[in-house]
């Protein structure tokens, strides 16, 4: 491509996050229009945008949330959400705080083992509930729970997409991660529950009247549905069970989804237009537009030439090389969908991990995966679980705004980007 589609193609970005941020517009309009602008001045084509590995729309994203979606609409027919959502007040005895600590470090654990997209699908239908039982506003407790997910999801292969890429290009296996960068995602958990109590300190109103209403209730006299509910509950078993086999089974997660939400819609005696009804259509075509743009910037060389700019800013020095990777990827994370970006960045930092005579403890790798899991904090569209999360509040009628999740996002990435360098000078520099 040329350099006239190159600036056309930033100005077109540019011009679409500029009215994402807004608010003028809705972000799904957005979103389709970029893509077709990218379309129309030839930044992409048909063929890059619908087939391309690389540049087009990243179809097992789409899939793997369809497949959950539906999954999740089926368990919200069986009162499962509601069990869950008083059990968890009880156990925090109400109390705002705890109820979303409790929530906090339950989307962290459970984005470690599955993914976080997955995990907020699943932890978002019982938060709303909970505040809506407690009186409190949403918003704060989403948005912690997707600070929550994409921080846990770093601490494993199958946490977050972007590391199922790394780990695929440097031949890393799920126990190194667990090595290297979960007892980082512990830290970083504490940190996000004390930001937490600074950031949402005036959303922790506790009512009494309607906390003892809630300890009064007993749990299981939610559930509507005991057979739906066994048979949600063993798809959705075997389910996690594939995504955690994932290295030994070679499916891809959408392929998992899919195949569980056909099994349990076609042993549940369920409406299949009923649980279409409950998939975020808005959503998905969200992230098909964003990918087709963000793919517009790939096939004009935009994104390639920033990379290859910060290859040539690393050059040999690995220390400096790898604290640059680290915080230049969160700054790009944050603006550009990190799945995109790191199968951008990955063959360069591959180069980069080659010219420095392998390096052994990969920490080139490390840093990559820690600056575009953290980065995807902060911003609302800067990683999958945040644009989930937003649509799904939207739906329920609590919407969060670009700049509420943004104002918030940018404190927890800042903390927790500074605190993972230390943590890779100190580990594979200082103390080595």
């Amino acid at each position: 491509m040329n350099d006239w589609h190159s600036w056309a193609a930033i100005v077109v970005f540019v011009g679409a996050y500029v009215l994402i941020i807004s608010e003028k517009i809705h972000r799904v309009a957005v979103a389709l229009g970029g893509a077709g602008l990218m379309l129309a001045i030839g930044a992409t084509d048909d063929v890059s945008a619908f087939y391309s590995q690389d540049s087009g729309i990243d179809w097992n994203v789409i899939f793997l949330l369809l497949g959950m979606m539906v999954i999740v609409g089926v368990l919200k027919k069986t009162g499962m959400f509601e069990y869950l959502a008083i059990w968890a007040v009880k156990r925090a005895r109400a109390r705002p705080s705890r109820v979303m600590a409790m929530l906090v470090v339950i989307t962290a654990v459970a984005s470690a083992l599955l993914d976080n997209v997955t995990t907020v699908l699943l932890i978002a239908p019982v938060t709303l509930l909970v505040c809506e039982r407690l009186a409190l506003p949403a918003a704060p407790f989403l948005t912690a729970e997707v600070f929550a997910s994409n921080i846990g999801g770093t601490a494993t292969l199958v946490g977050d997409p972007p590391n199922i890429i790394i780990a695929s290009r440097a031949g890393l296996t799920f126990n190194d991660f667990l090595d290297h960068l979960a007892p980082l995602a512990v830290v970083l958990v504490i940190t996000l529950l004390l930001l937490c109590r600074v950031m949402f300190r005036t959303s922790f109103r506790y009512d009494g009247d309607r906390a003892a209403e809630i300890m009064a209730l007993e749990e299981r006299e939610a559930i509507k549905d005991p057979r739906l509910l066994v048979q949600g509950l063993i798809v959705l078993t075997l389910v996690v069970a594939g995504f955690v086999l994932h290295p030994v089974l070679h499916y891809e997660p959408s392929i998992v989804a899919l195949l569980g939400a056909g099994l349990l819609i076609a042993v549940s005696a369920v409406e299949t237009n009923d649980v279409l009804a409950e998939v975020e259509w808005p959503t998905l075509a969200f992230f098909a537009g964003l990918f087709v743009m963000i793919g517009g910037l790939i096939d004009t060389g935009v994104v390639g030439k920033i990379s290859h700019y910060l290859a040539d800013v690393i050059g040999g020095n690995e220390l400096g090389g790898s604290l640059t990777l680290l915080g230049g990827s969160a700054v790009l994370s944050g603006i550009v969908d990190n799945i995109p970006y790191v199968a951008t960045m990955a063959p360069i930092t591959s180069d980069l991990v080659h010219n420095m005579g392998g390096s052994g403890d990969h920490v080139l790798w490390w840093a990559l995966a820690l600056g575009a899991d953290l980065g995807g904090n902060a911003t609302a569209i800067g990683a999958s679980a945040n644009v989930v999360v937003l649509g799904i509040a939207e739906r329920n009628r609590q919407p969060i705004s670009f700049w509420e999740f943004t104002k918030y996002g940018l404190i927890v990435t800042a903390a927790t980007v500074v605190i993972s360098l230390a943590y890779v000078w100190l580990r594979y520099f200082a103390l080595t």
